[in-house]
């Protein structure tokens, strides 16, 4: 990315383009999946779950019609990764849902991307135009007597609709609402048949994968989060950009080593990792790994790799308050803990800031994110009180919570 032309068909060849395609055709389907799992690939669109379980799951179901379905709804603040790959390196992502339906027996493909992103639909819609003059795509891709077809879907704006099963009602044409699971989307996705969903970045590693084998991509990384992850620095930052590192670097690292600090200049208080459902991390933990493990194990998520900057001039009793707004403004209204208890939650907080019966309201506020994080149907609403939480354990003096006093000797 940032050295061929983005369309040259020439260009994505002579950098190793479709050598992972070549070696897919070459081999059986299941040969195809165990790359995948051994690689140890986890989706990058913020679930984590390993990419070969679900295309095993779609492989071994039986169903005359399979598809692929791309998730490119980025609409977590602070990221940019599909953006980039979609208007830098279209290919990548075609060559990786060809192998994907190569290895499940799929033959069509759907790519949903948000419709905020013009430059990036018109650049995909060009590439899958040269990818099947050339031959990669239609009925006979690369003169193997298989099929796959590619088709673009233009998402409406809606936040909740980068949630597999909403995007699904979406991509069949009706009104983005979350569906209940099971049955998993693997079994009974689009137009209820075995569907394989995947991110943007997730696919786009695949190429690779197959071209290079499986143990070059296991190599990369630490514990279960093998690989490279693009982190996508915004905010408050002096050097913002996407730096693409294996798993195991810190957030400190990143902060200043690749950011340069904070662009205000003041010192840096707090960092949204992982998009506006993500938690607010504290200097304290600015040395853990970057690991989905341990970041789950402090009660934050990695995420689609978004990380926000905030200076000490941040009051993070409103960007909690925020956390609630959005979840309101933007939840699809099918189940109550998400669609009510985030318009509670902004009440809640209102009455926490101006000390109306705080202590009171700061118990309830526990018990509301508890409801919204057992009870919500989707990521949406069970995710929503991680920045709320986060802010108010890390930060208590902006809620006009006094310290805890030091214990006697």
């Amino acid at each position: 990315m940032g050295i061929t032309a983005p369309l040259s068909l020439l260009d994505y060849e002579t950098y190793g383009g479709w050598q992972g395609l070549r070696r897919a055709l070459a081999l059986s389907p299941d040969a195809i999946v165990q790359e995948v799992l051994d690689s140890g690939l986890r989706g990058r669109g913020g679930a984590a779950f390993p990419a070969g379980i679900k295309w095993r799951t779609v492989a071994q179901a039986s169903a005359a019609q399979k598809y692929i379905v791309c998730n490119a709804d980025e609409g977590d603040s602070g990221t940019y990764s599909d953006r980039m790959t979609l208007e830098g390196d279209p290919f990548m992502l075609i060559e990786g849902m060809l192998i994907a339906g190569l290895a499940v027996a799929a033959t069509k493909g759907y790519i949903y991307i948000r419709s905020e992103y013009p430059h990036a639909i018109a650049s995909l819609v060009k590439a899958i135009a040269l990818a099947r003059h050339a031959g990669f795509l239609g009925p006979n891709v690369c003169g193997s007597g298989k099929a796959f077809e590619l088709e673009v879907r233009k998402a409406a704006g809606a936040y909740v609709c980068g949630e597999e099963t909403a995007m699904l009602e979406s991509i069949e044409g009706r009104r983005g609402i979350v569906r209940a699971k099971p049955p998993l989307p693997a079994l009974q996705g689009l137009f209820s048949q075995p569907t394989v969903i995947n991110n943007v970045i997730t696919l786009a590693s695949v190429p690779l994968i197959l071209a290079q084998g499986s143990s070059f991509y296991r190599d990369y990384g630490m514990g279960r989060s093998r690989g490279t992850l693009p982190f996508q620095l915004g905010g408050n930052i002096r050097h913002g950009g996407l730096v693409e590192k294996a798993f195991g670097l810190t957030l400190r690292e990143l902060l200043y080593d690749f950011g340069g600090g904070s662009r205000s200049g003041r010192p840096i208080k707090t960092v949204q990792v992982g998009g506006p459902l993500g938690a607010y991390v504290p200097e304290s933990q600015w040395d853990l790994p970057m690991d989905y493990e341990a970041y789950t194990a402090i009660g934050a998520a990695l995420g689609h790799g978004g990380i926000v900057v905030h200076d000490d001039s941040a009051d993070m009793a409103q960007l909690a308050r925020y956390a609630m707004e959005f979840c309101a403004l933007e939840s699809c209204g099918k189940c109550t803990p998400c669609r009510i208890g985030s318009t509670r939650g902004v009440e809640v907080i209102d009455r926490i800031i101006r000390d109306q019966h705080r202590s009171q309201q700061l118990v309830l506020l526990q018990d509301l994110c508890d409801t919204m994080v057992h009870g919500s149907l989707c990521a949406m609403g069970s995710m929503t009180p991680m920045p709320v939480l986060s802010a108010l354990k890390h930060y208590p003096a902006d809620f006009g919570i006094a310290p805890p006093r030091p214990q006697a000797a």
